[in-house]
């Protein structure tokens, strides 16, 4: 698959192993594994982070297989789950550390360039989740609102 912004192709090498069920040698079961994503959510933990604390510290490989459903429905379902994508609220912070950047360095047109490319994905991922009703359909990026938001 090609890269978005660039010409480049981009091809990542690591594959997860091919198993359909959870192993059996992991050592605690599904509802514990649904407490402590609840635990770490409230504690303000992302998904990713969450998974990974799980991976790392309880030897849980894969939270779909022991579980049945992902870390983000668990915490749906569980109503701690937070109000923004985590995917957009990253590319938000992103854009509000390098629109720092760009006013400090006005002559730095390359990450200029890179503000206005995370800005587009930051468009298209807010039309997306509008469609999906993730976001409410007048919620709109902006800079200021999104520096309000994160803060």
């Amino acid at each position: 698959m090609a890269r978005m912004h660039t010409r480049r192709k981009g091809k990542s090498s690591s594959q997860r192993p091919m198993i359909s069920e959870n192993p059996a040698w992991v050592p605690i079961g599904a509802a514990e594994i649904e407490d402590l994503i609840v635990k770490y959510a409230k504690n303000g933990v992302v998904s990713a982070k969450i998974g990974l604390i799980l991976r790392d510290q309880y030897g849980v490989p894969d939270v779909k297989l022991a579980t049945g459903k992902t870390i983000t429905k668990i915490m749906e379902e569980k109503k701690v789950s937070p109000s923004m994508p985590e995917d957009l609220s990253n590319l938000m912070a992103r854009a509000i550390s390098l629109n720092v950047h760009v006013k400090e360095h006005r002559g730095d047109v390359a990450n200029k360039r890179g503000l206005n490319l995370i800005e587009a994905k930051i468009r298209r991922l807010e039309r997306y989740y509008k469609s999906r009703g993730v976001l409410p359909k007048e919620w709109k990026y902006s800079l200021s609102n999104a520096e309000l938001m994160l803060k």
